[in-house]
């Protein structure tokens, strides 16, 4: 797939990974629908950023939470183009135990909702505009959470309840994959500890986490650091234009997090 031209719904674009595909997107010529919600004091800078790249695109405020929110914003793509390409799923909300300490109600619902939910009333929103292409792509951003579940290091970062809900977004890539197939490509990209997401540019990592709780995650990373924007925007750009027989994947993009750091020890001499 070619990015010039086509139309894009990129979800939690205000900032960090969601604005950084955007950009990117945009860059090649793509027709953005953008989504925000949270972080206000970051709006304008959004704007004038989306501004600079000339490309066409429309921000939309929108609790996506919300079904009725969701209707709207699907509504509004189908009246303005008729159509949508590319679909990025990048909406979540993670609660650190180090920063939250114990769940309440409240902190639960809030990740499984904006985690899980959001992203199962987006989808079946925009299926019919998906469906209305010959050839399109939906990316559901996920984390290695649902892998490691709050264990390790890891269990510095990740809750049970944001954890159960990656792991979930397994089940609806599958699941999504069968239906829109052939001409809908559904994959997720699985991240490990980034930038802006539970790495540097955090709350959590600039307040709370002590600088040895910070090494302990980094030395169970085999690249030996946290992730960057530019590594998601890279993989985003290889599932759009470069992978055109991959559907119902998982790609890890994560360092080898969850592979956490062991050290392969010598072949022993054996006893023959």
């Amino acid at each position: 797939m070619e990015i010039k031209g086509k139309v894009a719904l990129v979800l939690g674009a205000v900032k960090g990974i969601g604005k950084g595909i955007g950009l990117d997107l945009a860059r090649q010529g793509a027709r953005l629908v953008l989504t925000r919600h949270d972080w206000p004091d970051a709006f304008c800078d959004m704007e004038a950023d989306f501004e600079k790249t000339g490309a066409q695109h429309h921000i939309i405020n929108a609790d996506l939470r919300r079904t009725d929110d969701v209707a709207g914003l699907a509504e509004f793509i189908k009246d303005q183009y008729g159509r949508l390409e590319i679909l990025v799923n990048n909406i979540e909300r993670g609660g650190w135990p180090t920063v939250h300490g114990a769940y309440v109600e409240e902190q639960w619902n809030l990740e499984i909702e904006t985690t899980l939910k959001a992203k199962r009333w987006v989808f079946e929103a925009m299926f019919p505009l998906l469906k209305a292409c010959d050839d399109a792509v939906v990316i559901n951003i996920s984390s290695v959470a649902g892998m490691t579940g709050r264990s390790g290091p890891a269990a510095l970062v990740f809750n049970e309840g944001y954890a159960a809900a990656n792991r979930g977004v397994g089940i609806l890539t599958e699941t999504w994959a069968r239906m829109g197939a052939p001409s809908i490509r559904v994959n997720e990209l699985m991240l490990g500890i980034f930038e802006t997401r539970h790495a540097q540019g955090t709350r959590g990592w600039r307040e709370v986490l002590k600088d040895a709780e910070k090494q302990s995650l980094i030395n169970h990373i085999l690249a030996g650091r946290t992730g960057r924007i530019g590594d998601v925007v890279k993989a985003v750009n290889f599932i759009i234009k470069d992978a055109p027989y991959m559907t119902g994947a998982t790609l890890r993009l994560d360092g080898g997090f969850v592979l956490g750091g062991e050290p392969v020890p010598p072949i022993p001499q054996g006893i023959v």
